[in-house]
């Protein structure tokens, strides 16, 4: 009985030392990221092997693993950049990312796990201070927002998909000029919408009265024309027509033949 103890003490000092070592062997990988693998003894960053992705893994106590997030982030930077003049313009935008998920071990090894404050955000100020820099305050605060975001995001993209990061958008979301500039602005633009409105209506009563006068000029011609075509024997005629036309008529009446002008007959009514 005395040696049960002594036979039992080492083989529990065994579990203890194969529960430690499978936990330090061991890595659960959660959704959405994915792990690089360093080998202590067997050079360092695995870059020639794809990261190890979700679930459970065994894992050499003696090596490491980093854990990168590879789902879609964002990043926002607040900016003071310069126009074409010289005016400093407040930008804020925003960045929609994730590292290259085959190329993981290569953006650990050379950017690190700070990659994004390293190269991303860098290269999104040195691009905003480029892009900004070609427009005048009245296109940054009207018609080309559209366009500098996509210039943005062209030239950024242009130098991190050399450095392991997929760039999937730049955000401008706000554009802020000195109060001065944007009253003066916004004044401008006023009397510009005022110029062509006014320009609207002069247009519009121009072309109303071409209208009038062309639609003038169409009566007199049919009054010309209906002026030559009326002679004597026609106006006869269609008073001959007017007066049958009435004797029909049921009413009460004398009708006195010839003594109209022309010799047109006279009409009397019962009124």
């Amino acid at each position: 009985m005395e040696k049960l103890p002594k036979i039992g003490l080492p083989i529990l000092i065994i579990i203890v030392l194969l529960i430690v070592f499978i936990s330090k062997s061991t890595e659960t990988i959660a959704s959405g990221e994915a792990g690089v693998l360093y080998k202590t003894f067997g050079g360092g960053v695995v870059t020639d092997e794809p990261p190890l992705g979700e679930g459970f893994h065994l894992v050499a106590p003696w090596n490491k693993v980093i854990v990168y997030e590879v789902r879609q982030q964002e990043v926002f930077e607040k900016m003071q950049v310069l126009s074409s003049n010289g005016l400093e313009i407040k930008l804020d935008a925003s960045a929609w990312f994730q590292p290259e998920y085959s190329k993981l071990g290569l953006l650990h090894q050379q950017k690190g796990e700070n990659y994004v404050q390293r190269v991303l955000l860098p290269t999104i100020r040195s691009a905003a201070r480029s892009v900004v820099g070609r427009y005048t305050p009245e296109q940054l605060y009207s018609s080309k927002r559209d366009a500098i975001q996509k210039e943005i995001y062209e030239e950024t993209k242009k130098i991190v998909s050399d450095q392991y990061i997929q760039l999937n958008e730049v955000l401008v979301r706000d554009v802020t000029l000195p109060s001065t500039i944007k009253e003066a602005i916004e004044r401008k633009l006023r009397q510009e919408q005022e110029s062509l409105e006014y320009e609207f209506r002069l247009e519009k009563a121009t072309k109303e009265a071409e209208r009038q006068k062309i639609d003038a000029e169409g009566k007199a011609v049919a009054n010309q024309i209906l002026s030559a075509s009326l002679t004597d024997k026609i106006l006869t005629e269609k008073g001959i027509e007017a007066t049958l036309e009435l004797a029909k008529s049921p009413n009460a009446k004398v009708v006195v033949v010839g003594s109209g002008k022309n010799g047109m007959p006279i009409i009397l009514g019962n009124q």
